[in-house]
């Protein structure tokens, strides 16, 4: 090859040239640039992520609950809401199987098993220590789950109750989070304190015998183990492998501790501007120079509202007159509380308590969300408690003797338990009345609907109205109207005309 062409490259192939393309990402919430510089994430697993803060947070959530009214509040609307009054009821509805009664309801047996509950129920029955009616029972486990995040409920067989069954509640410290390792026995994992096969199932709860914290045993305390089939471990988990649960307030802790602490700066503020204040000063720099006490050595100038001292000669008064509170104050603090109340996943006239801005529509609609995260929470307690409970009494309850029914129609007899939880009451009655007449006239809504909406049994609303009918037949009295309809035309809904926020 030619001296030019090996110094120009000639009759050779041209040379690749790598071109760089900076990759762009597809999701802008995956940016790694500046202003995501502070958006720190973590891959770790739930109970990694939960392991070294469970602690912290759930004695944070009691603090609050103690000393933020904002969160009592939100306690005290879970328990109000979820339970109610009255508590989930039972309603027994077994059939018999008989060829002549065949598909009809087993009156007698259905109001041994309802009448047997609610005796149980009462107080001095359903718990070992005696304090709790099942009511409280249901109290104590929502706030509980609400605050701390999860809460133990414990199957006991007790001999010496007629029942043959009480139930015991624990607090979460009892089970030790620090207690993480492979249990040499079984060959199974132990996470935070419960003990899980391959599966992630758990078989058993390593338990502090005593509350871990209380001074008397805290210096002596021991663990036991506790077979998982005795235990109810209560808690909503928000990912698939998470072991414990974490408190509801944990959203928004950082901002409730924040607003409470603007709060009581903004009131000291306001006392101070308040109290007509000054100092006094002296041309000479000769120092304080008025009748004072002190307090922890500084001079303290004490002034008598409506009165004026004479000053000393030579001495001015420089007044100090800051305005509090700020204008801003009312809309910042909505705005915070509209967070936290988003944050506990309930509405904001419901956690503050401000009814000011709120009209048939907007409280209609806020109220409905709220009643559908308070259903979610009734059903989940269904489930997760009562249910299991009521299968666990059912059985001990035949064993004891103290229902008369066959042990081997129990799993029957469990299966055809129902459980009511708490009515709402309606925002505008006649309206929600009229949307019902018109429900049941097309097909949409049934009556068990209806009844459920007041926290009702259908079967129970209908004997009811039977008995009140013939009751007024009784005494001679005309009813003014016929429940369910005296004759056969159509019940024509009341349509409200104008503005509904009028």
């Amino acid at each position: 090859m030619a001296w030019y062409n090996r110094v120009f490259n000639l009759g050779s192939k041209r040379p690749t040239v790598k071109r760089k393309f900076k990759t762009q990402r597809s999701y802008a919430g995956a940016n790694t640039g500046r202003l995501f510089a502070d958006f720190i994430t973590s891959s770790a697993s739930a109970d990694a992520e939960i392991k070294d803060n469970l602690r912290v947070l759930r004695d944070r959530a009691r603090e609050l609950a103690r000393n933020d009214s904002h969160i009592a509040r939100y306690l005290n609307l879970m328990i109000s809401n979820v339970v109610g009054k009255s508590g989930i009821r039972l309603s027994e509805k077994v059939r018999l199987d008989d060829e002549v009664n065949q598909g009809k309801l087993d009156i007698r047996a259905n109001k041994l098993i309802e009448d047997a509950w609610k005796q149980w129920s009462k107080m001095g029955n359903c718990t070992a220590n005696g304090r709790l009616s099942f009511l409280d029972c249901q109290k104590m486990a929502v706030e509980s789950l609400a605050r701390d995040g999860e809460v133990l409920i414990r199957k006991l067989k007790r001999p010496e109750s007629p029942f043959g069954f009480q139930i015991q509640f624990l607090e979460a410290d009892h089970l030790d989070e620090d207690l993480n390792k492979v249990n040499p026995a079984t060959g199974n994992e132990i996470k935070m304190g419960v003990e899980v096969d391959k599966f992630d199932k758990p078989v058993a709860y390593h338990l502090y015998k005593n509350h871990p914290f209380d001074k008397t045993y805290m210096n002596e305390n021991e663990h036991i183990v506790v077979s998982a089939d005795e235990i109810i471990h209560l808690y909503m988990p928000t990912r698939p492998e998470q072991t414990r649960g974490v408190t509801n307030i944990a959203t928004v802790m950082a901002n409730v501790k924040q607003l409470n602490a603007y709060l009581e700066a903004e009131i000291v503020a306001a006392r101070v501007a308040s109290s007509k204040m000054g100092f006094f000063t002296s041309p000479d720099g000769d120092g304080y120079v008025g009748d004072s006490e002190e307090i922890d050595g500084n001079p303290v100038q004490t002034a008598n509202a409506g009165t004026f001292e004479q000053l000393p000669a030579g001495v001015s008064f420089q007044s100090f007159d800051p305005q509090h509170p700020t204008s801003a104050f009312e809309g910042f603090t909505s705005s915070v509380l509209r967070s936290v109340a988003s944050g506990l996943n309930i509405s904001y006239h419901a956690l503050s308590n401000d009814l000011t801005s709120v009209n048939y529509s907007s409280i209609r609609q806020g109220s409905l969300e709220d009643r559908s995260s308070y259903q979610i929470w009734q059903q989940f307690l269904i489930e997760h408690m009562i249910e299991p409970i009521f299968a666990e009494w059912l059985v001990m309850a035949i064993d004891a003797k103290y229902l008369t029914l066959p042990s081997d129609k129990a799993d029957k007899l469990i299966s055809a338990a129902t459980f009511i939880p708490r009515n709402f009451a309606w925002i505008d009655p006649l309206k929600e009345m009229n949307a019902n007449v018109i429900g049941l006239q097309n097909g949409t809504v049934t009556y068990s609907d209806i009844s459920a909406s007041y926290g009702r049994d259908t079967e129970e609303l209908f004997e009811q109205h039977q008995k009140e009918v013939e009751l007024a037949k009784e005494y001679g009295i005309e009813l003014a109207y016929q429940p369910f309809g005296a004759t056969k035309a159509p019940i024509e809904p009341i349509i409200e005309g104008g503005d509904e926020d009028a």
